[in-house]
């Protein structure tokens, strides 16, 4: 995957992936533990499956290997799952800021930190991966969710998500920004200036893609949904995700994931093209 490690968000993403197959095979946690009682290994109660299925607890590689092989998972799946679970045994990379990290949000970063690309669709705010420190400090302290003393620490924590961007193994990062984000009204006239000449930057990056999608763009499939994630993985299935107030909602279902996906070609379709979106940009640099 990437040197970006969480044993934590690891051990959710196999789980999520061997529930996905469970389920496909049509069992039960209870008929997957009787049929492993009948396998000639060790017993494992139906709660244990449940506890790995959840992340809960660590998944040995052998223990995978039998409940995926009663689940009837091909070698191809098993041998992917395994490998995952071989990544385990690392420190979390967001560690230093474990204190400031909200619950709700650190399997979020712990898969964007795993994961090989990612598509974000921001209507309102600009993504956190492309504010500069100014901006992100601005906007944070404007939200009133993070303590004026823990301020300065929240925007050096997402300052090192998006050192991702940069890193030698980078990640790929497509994103649709609502043309009201770029117009949102943040700190100074000079902090949102720095951070459209940033967005700008960033967006020569090859790794990089940046659509504006203006109101005169038309009407698009994401209307009724707002903002989401969708994450790719190199040997996991991809997870979309979406913030709510003070939570957030993951979605692992594969037909549900091909639906985010078939709006996220919509939204491409419907935005600026990234040339188009960097004269926008541009224009609204021009305006300040």
């Amino acid at each position: 995957m990437t040197s970006r490690s969480d044993p934590s968000a690891m051990r959710w993403l196999i789980g999520t992936e061997m529930a996905r197959i469970r389920k496909q095979a049509g069992l039960t946690l209870q008929e997957v533990a009787d049929r492993l009682a009948q396998d000639g290994g060790a017993k494992m109660s139906r709660p244990k499956i449940g506890n790995m299925e959840t992340g809960r607890f660590q998944q040995f590689p052998d223990d995978i290997v039998r409940i995926l092989r009663v689940c009837d998972a091909s070698q191809h799946d098993i041998d992917r799952i395994v490998h995952l679970a071989s990544q385990q045994d690392a420190k979390q990379w967001w560690a230093p800021w474990s204190n400031i990290v909200p619950d709700w949000n650190r399997t979020y970063t712990g898969l964007e930190g795993l994961a090989r690309s990612a598509f974000m669709f921001e209507p309102m705010v600009i993504p956190g991966l492309l504010q500069t420190a100014a901006y992100g400090s601005a906007i944070t302290s404007a939200t009133g969710f993070v303590r004026p003393d823990q301020t300065e620490r929240f925007v050096e924590f997402r300052r090192a998500r998006a050192a991702r961007l940069e890193a030698e193994d980078y990640l790929r990062l497509h994103t649709v920004i609502g043309l009201a984000a770029l117009q949102l009204v943040v700190g100074t006239v000079e902090q949102r200036r720095e951070q459209l000449w940033h967005l700008l930057a960033m967006g020569d990056r090859e790794n990089v893609t940046i659509q504006v999608l203006r109101p005169e763009d038309g009407m698009h499939a994401a209307v009724e949904i707002g903002q989401f994630f969708v994450l790719e993985f190199e040997s996991a299935m991809p997870i979309a995700f979406t913030e709510l107030f003070d939570g957030a909602v993951y979605v692992q279902d594969l037909d549900s994931i091909e639906t985010y996906r078939m709006v996220s070609e919509n939204l491409k379709q419907v935005a600026q093209s990234p040339a188009a979106s960097a004269e926008t940009i541009r224009d609204l640099i021009n305006e300040l």
